[in-house]
């Protein structure tokens, strides 16, 4: 059934004259495609004169005079657990720690590096001059590029959020999910575009949000959805075991666009095609995280991912094969190269400094800057020389899906290795949706695109002697919800580690599937 129509629908021929308002944050999109280097500068002195002013600042005697190799050489890199010791102080009110003033809200970030929840500090700076700067744009960027074919304002954008509720610290500061301190920090007019209500999209436990929000948003005219493809998936089917319908077009007839992020869609591609069949469906990726909004895209015909470079945040980058040996040494953004592997250091409002936020993306053009995310920090597996990325295994595994007419839901690879005198392999642990009907075929098929992929693990996977072929192991449905429950990271921004050097992680859904007796021929 269709849905009925809303007042944002009736009036869209009223919201013509809106169009010109795209204008001044569209083309300030449009300066980074000239100019992307200038704004660094600027934001690089404007976070050094807010540093100068805190206790972080003059513990490394920071003044906003200094030079960027000045900056580069008297502060550290550092991770969340350098940094952790300031942020405690600031989250227990103490002002002008890290940056200026005191902080008032923190993002809980749970990420997939570790299993310690991350409190990122969130300045009210961190909210204009980044987040809601970047959103706008985005919008503008999208309703601009296909104003003649997009009807997104008659209707509301759907977004699914984090399932922590706001929690309060002390009577000085607020934490919860990224999604939820945007909730509740954005301004009024701009709810009249989003779903559900804010009371439902605060909802702190998932199973309960998901049914709530599956029969709040009936009847709505959604014309986008905001999200995480993984969580997504679960609202889909919520609302297909409601209806009674083959697809979600079928309750939704005016979709027409899924802004997604968190996670790589290119495992997904297939599944949402099925949900969402329409060749009019777009599919736009953003960059956001708790630490910040770096980059979305911009153009329908490339995945590539515009970097925002005049949103308050300032960029450096470690080379990966640096990285790896334990080398740490930043380079700005003017020295980055095509084709490269980074790890992702930011500066940012709210007293982010010089953060590794644990992210490896790859330049695919600097002329504008234009980026892909390849995975974590920790998130590899190199226990043979291979040197497998998640950007690796999600290609191979959509196109070992393609051949084999087979959907996932998810997936975990880690090295296995066996005993003495025997070769190791990568063990996989999938989800199936549809499972291949022969599943050495998908194997051999998923095998043959990682080594089309990556020449390190076609050279140890050559005559089996260093690499075995991989091992593939079905596991039974809602296996990684139950994990990720178990865990207390369940629904929102959380996601399951592709990939991992060690088997901590495979090792535990394995010791959960035998709990349950759900464990066979492993």
């Amino acid at each position: 059934m269709r849905p009925k129509p809303s007042l944002l629908s009736t009036l869209h021929p009223l919201l013509t004259p809106l169009y010109p308002l795209l204008r001044t944050p569209y083309r300030a999109i449009t300066r980074l495609y000239q100019d992307p280097i200038t704004p660094q500068k600027k934001w690089l002195r404007y976070l050094l004169t807010k540093g100068a002013q805190t206790i972080y600042g003059k513990k490394y005697g920071i003044t906003p005079s200094w030079s960027y190799a000045q900056f580069q050489q008297n502060l550290p890199v550092v991770s969340y657990e350098m940094l952790y010791t300031f942020i405690e102080e600031t989250m227990r009110g103490k002002p002008d720690v890290v940056w200026p003033g005191r902080i008032r809200w923190f993002a809980k970030s749970s990420g997939t590096t570790n299993d310690r929840s991350k409190f990122i500090p969130i300045a009210p700076e961190t909210l204009s001059y980044n987040h809601f700067r970047a959103a706008r744009q985005l919008f503008a960027t999208y309703l601009t590029r296909f104003r003649d074919d997009t009807r997104l304002l008659a209707g509301k954008i759907l977004a699914i959020g984090g399932s922590h509720t706001i929690s309060h610290l002390g009577p000085h500061a607020r934490y919860g999910d990224l999604s939820a301190v945007l909730i509740e920090n954005t301004p009024w007019f701009y709810t009249c575009f989003r779903a559900p209500e804010k009371a439902i999209a605060l909802l702190p436990d998932w199973n309960t949000k998901v049914h709530r929000m599956a029969e709040a948003i009936l009847g709505t005219n959604l014309t986008g959805i905001a999200g995480v493809p993984t969580w997504t998936v679960v609202l889909f089917d919520e609302i297909l075991r409601r209806t009674g319908a083959s697809h979600i077009l079928e309750v939704f007839p005016d979709m027409e666009v899924f802004f997604h992020g968190a996670v790589s869609f290119t495992p997904y591609e297939k599944l949402f095609q099925r949900y969402l069949p329409s060749p009019r469906m777009r599919y736009m990726e953003i960059y956001n995280a708790s630490e910040g909004f770096f980059a979305f895209q911009d153009q329908a015909h490339t995945k590539d991912l515009l970097l925002l470079t005049d949103h308050g945040i300032f960029y450096e980058f470690i080379p990966f094969s640096a990285w790896e040996r334990g080398d740490w040494t930043a380079i700005p953004l003017e020295a980055v190269q095509v084709g490269e592997i980074y790890a992702l250091v930011i500066t940012a409002p709210g007293g982010l400094w010089r953060y590794l936020i644990g992210d490896t993306v790859r330049f695919t053009s600097t002329q504008p800057y234009r980026l892909r995310i390849v995975g974590r920090t920790r998130h590899f597996i190199n226990a043979f020389g291979e040197e497998v990325m998640v950007e690796n295994t999600d290609a191979a595994i959509q196109r070992a899906c393609s051949e084999t007419g087979t959907l996932i839901r998810d997936y975990t690879v880690a090295p296995l290795y066996l005993e003495a005198g025997q070769r190791g392999a990568h063990q996989w642990l999938i989800e199936f949706i549809t499972p291949p009907a022969d599943l050495q075929a998908f194997a051999q098929a998923l095998d043959k695109a990682l080594q089309a992929i990556n020449s390190d693990y076609e050279a140890k996977r050559t005559g089996d002697l260093a690499l075995g072929p991989p091992l593939i192991v079905p596991i039974p449905p809602g296996t990684f919800e139950r994990w990720l429950s178990q865990r207390g990271r369940l629904g929102g921004q959380n996601k399951v580690p592709r990939l991992s050097n060690t088997r901590e992680y495979v090792e535990a859904i394995l010791a959960l599937l035998r709990d349950r007796g759900e464990l066979t021929g492993v």
